[in-house]
């Protein structure tokens, strides 16, 4: 069996506050009732709230946070809220304020007395109890309005012809009365009351004897800007009041010439007209200036309106300047006019009117001499001893003058020009001339024309007579003169005449191109010669067998190969002869040494085969200078051209010179010879070399001339 022993013992157990409890406002809800007049921080009304807890738990704090405490280990803060109603009470310390200001009233004609104009509001300021309002009219009255006392009603206790004024100003009075009956504030407001005229009656004009739509006036052109037409006496005048009675004024019609004042009227004015642009105030422009002067109301439905015609009548002055139809006149007359023809007529014109506007012109001026001008038609015409020459003087110019009565002037410039007239032939500066030709060259002729101007001064030439005819052509502008293509040598011209020594006489004319024309002949004698390149026997030879090239050609190839015969003769002999002396012997034992001379440049023209087409083209000599003139004008000019390069020919012997010989050497092939420089002696020593030159060319040139032909080679 079991023992069971047990103990007991009294424990005390301390329970510790925490905070789980929110706090409560108590006596909610909350409201306040607050006069408006209550000074800045009075106390108007107290809150209360508890919190069971205890300790700094239960402790509460108004501010925007309690305070808080322990809860389960943690730091607790509950709170509350709750709403205060605040009603601020009014009171009553505000004036009544009118509503709706401005005030403006209007009474018209036909208003009748007693009606009522317009009603003026006013509120007591203070809206919570608000006080009853008592309206009065202070002062502007004057016996003609009355306000209602409670309503604010304003009337017109006259009828409007009774009222004095246009415009009223009423100075009302609102004030508030407390249910006692006493007046505790009080407020004023301005009413505008308009008397308004009905608008029948439009604006009209008066002159001096009452209303008047027509005003005229009589003056000077261009007076002063600035200046007022005092001529004119015009009132213009609206009967109506008021707003009816105000109009404005204008002038229609050419612009900018005049302005009127007042611009704006009231019930009536006095209408004044001032100059405003004086030059357009001109006669010559307008006799009479017509203008309508026109007032309208402003505003008025009913825009009423009215006009009056204005005539302003102008009266002339000198005030223009004689003026010409152009700036210059340009004008022309032939030489041969006699004295007193008419050249031109200058036009001036002046505006004005009567003897202002009557024109008189003269000329003046270095250029004027020979020519007049008729004082009133303004007709310039030569003097009667005038004589006109294009040839000595072609232009003039002067100025012409046209003047009114009181001395206004203006100026033109007048141009003449003086027309050439074929009046003068063609001139030779000899009837008889003579002149040298050489075959293949022209020579020249020439005839001047004193005219001034083409195609008076224009010549032309021509053959006019020639024996016989078919030898010679002329270029009809130059004056050139040539033979015919087909004559290329003297030989063609013995055929043609008998005449060996070859002189021809020509009559050659000379004629301008002018209307009617005129010409003038003369005689030319011409010598016709052929220019040769040497007077040796060589050129001779050449000469005699230029028809046929290939004749001299052969001939020149001869004497070449006899030359190179003899020469292989002489260099075997002379081999033979040293070898026998075993020594090889010069050719001159002693040279002397020669005086040193200046050398001479042999010149000769180039000889130029062509394919011959006839016998006349066979052998041509070709001028290298034709650019050059001579005093023939025939292109025949000595002077020596430079010659192009070519291979050397064969040296020349070597020649002794005497004391007084100049040395004369053998040129090269592009070289010419010159005979005239050669004397008789050295002509002789150096013929055979020449010959070889000569011939080492013409081969050379040959054979060039039939390779571009496409010829075979000899």
């Amino acid at each position: 069996m079991a023992l069971t022993i047990s103990v007991s013992e009294k424990v005390r157990i301390l329970v510790t506050d925490a905070n789980d409890e929110s706090p409560e406002f108590i006596n909610t809800p909350y409201i306040v009732q607050v006069p408006e007049n209550s000074p800045s921080g009075s106390s108007i009304f107290k809150i209360e709230a508890v919190d069971r807890d205890t300790g700094s738990g239960g402790s509460i704090t108004y501010f925007l946070q309690d305070g808080g405490g322990k809860l389960r280990g943690d730091n607790k803060v509950f709170s509350a809220t709750t709403t205060v109603t605040i009603n601020v009470e009014d009171v009553q310390d505000t004036p009544p304020m009118f509503i709706g200001t401005p005030y403006y009233g209007y009474v018209y004609e036909d208003t009748l007395a007693g009606s009522e104009v317009l009603t003026v509001v006013a509120l007591d300021g203070d809206r919570g109890k608000p006080n009853s309002i008592h309206y009065c009219i202070v002062n502007g009255s004057e016996g003609s309005f009355e306000i209602s006392n409670t309503t604010g009603a304003i009337s017109v206790i006259k009828s409007p012809n009774q009222l004095k004024k246009e415009v009223y100003e009423l100075r009302v009075q609102a004030s508030e009365v407390s249910p006692e009956g006493d007046v505790s504030a009080y407020a004023f407001a301005i009413v505008t009351i308009r008397v308004v005229d009905l608008n029948n009656h439009p604006p009209t004009f008066y002159g001096e004897s009452g209303p008047q739509n027509r005003f005229e006036l009589t003056m000077y052109e261009h007076p002063p800007e600035g200046e007022i037409l005092r001529g004119l006496k015009i009132t213009v005048n609206d009967s109506d009041q008021g707003a009816n009675a105000k109009f404005n004024l204008r002038l229609v019609g050419p612009g900018g010439i005049f302005r009127v004042v007042p611009q704006t009227v009231l019930n009536e004015a006095q209408v004044t007209i001032i100059v405003e642009n004086s030059a357009a105030i001109d006669y010559e422009k307008f006799k009479v200036l017509t203008f309508k002067l026109l007032a309208i109301e402003v505003n008025t439905p009913e825009k009423f309106s009215s006009t009056a015609d204005v005539a302003i009548r102008l009266l002339d002055t000198n005030d223009n300047v004689p003026k010409f139809s152009s700036d210059y006149y340009i004008a022309r007359i032939p030489e041969n006019s006699p004295g007193g023809s008419n050249v031109v007529a200058v036009t001036a014109t002046d505006p004005d009117s009567g003897l202002w506007g009557e024109v008189k012109y003269s000329i003046y001026g270095t250029g004027a001499d020979l020519f007049l001008i008729h004082p009133s038609t303004g007709i310039i015409y030569t003097q009667p001893w005038a004589v006109l020459d294009a040839e000595v003087n072609s232009k003039y110019n002067f100025y012409v003058k046209a003047e009114d009565t009181d001395g206004k002037y203006s100026l033109a410039e007048v141009f003449i020009t003086v027309l050439d007239v074929n009046d003068h032939s063609p001139e030779f500066n000899e009837n008889i001339q003579e002149k040298t030709m050489i075959i293949g060259s022209p020579v020249k002729i020439e005839a001047i024309d004193q005219d001034a101007e083409e195609p008076n001064n224009i010549v032309d030439y021509s053959i006019m007579q020639a024996d016989p005819a078919n030898v010679f052509d002329i270029d009809q502008s130059t004056g050139e003169i040539k033979l015919k293509s087909y004559i290329r040598s003297l030989d063609i011209i013995h055929n043609i005449t008998k005449n060996k020594d070859c002189i021809w006489s020509l009559v050659v004319q000379a004629k301008d191109r002018g209307s009617p024309s005129f010409s003038t002949t003369a005689v030319l004698k011409i010598d016709i010669t052929e220019e040769t390149l040497h007077k040796g026997p060589m050129a001779a030879f050449l000469m005699q067998t230029k028809d046929n090239p290939m004749k001299a050609l052969g001939v020149l190839a001869g004497v070449m190969g006899i030359m190179v015969l003899i020469t292989i003769m002489i260099s075997t002999a002379m081999f033979w002869r040293n070898k026998r002396s075993n020594k090889i012997m010069p050719v001159r034992r002693i040279i002397k040494k020669r005086q040193t001379q200046p050398s001479r440049t042999v010149r000769m023209e180039w000889l130029k085969f062509k394919r011959p087409s006839n016998a006349a083209e066979k052998f041509v000599v070709e001028d290298d200078a034709k650019s050059l003139q001579n005093e023939n004008s025939n292109n025949n000019v000595q002077a020596a051209p430079v010659p192009p390069a070519a291979p050397l020919p064969p040296p020349p012997p070597a020649l002794a010179a005497s004391g007084n010989t100049a040395v004369w050497r053998v040129p090269t092939v592009s070289g010419s010879l010159t005979p005239k420089f050669i004397n008789k002696q050295l002509k002789k020593r150096g013929h055979s070399s020449a010959h070889n030159a000569l011939v080492s060319e013409l081969k050379m040139k040959f054979e060039k001339r039939n390779a571009a032909m496409g010829e075979p080679h000899i």
